[in-house]
């Protein structure tokens, strides 16, 4: 058995998509959203999105039409988005499904139910969001999500903000 340097399931770097590689230069904030419908609770890991200041706010991000969390958010209409910071890495990957997370991702730390979905216990740094169009255009592979900035946390001592560039972590 040889173990190699490289990554496995990565393609070779003439066949990796330009844009893909352009996307991966931009450093980007990680957050995570979250929602709860039903008694069924869903999360992702969401780097591709930024906030809009105004009277109301709003969080765009780029949501996989696949994922368990569009599903979830649009029946719930409602979710909590989390800025990740330098603790969070391991929590980063399991709600992006890069890691493993016995049980599930929820169970790896506590939550707190909040009108808006779960937020982590833990992460000083939240916003209670309402779905703005359970349509949203498609973007790219994604759909673009709007969600309305109703209520926002801070709270505790603000720790590093968690940043993800060119497949990696880094803290700023």
């Amino acid at each position: 058995m040889t173990i190699h340097g490289d990554h496995p399931f990565l393609p070779p770097e003439s066949e990796r998509s330009p844009v893909r590689r352009f996307r991966g230069r931009l450093p980007s904030p990680v957050g995570l959203w979250t929602t709860s419908y039903d008694g069924n609770r869903a999360g992702l890991t969401v780097s591709s999105m930024l906030v809009a200041d105004g009277e109301p706010g709003y969080v765009i991000g780029l949501i996989d039409p696949d994922s368990d969390l569009w599903e979830t958010l649009r029946e719930a209409r409602t979710a909590v988005v989390s800025l990740l910071g330098a603790p969070h890495r391991q929590l980063a990957d399991a709600f992006g499904y890069v890691a493993p997370a016995p049980g599930g991702p929820f169970r790896m730390i506590d939550w707190t139910d909040t009108a808006w979905g779960p937020a982590p216990v833990g992460v000083s740094t939240w916003a209670g969001c309402t779905l703005v169009d359970q349509d949203p255009p498609e973007i790219g592979w994604g759909l673009q999500v709007q969600l309305e900035i109703v209520h926002v946390e801070l709270t505790g001592d603000e720790v590093p903000a968690l940043v993800h560039r060119r497949g990696r972590y880094t803290t700023i």
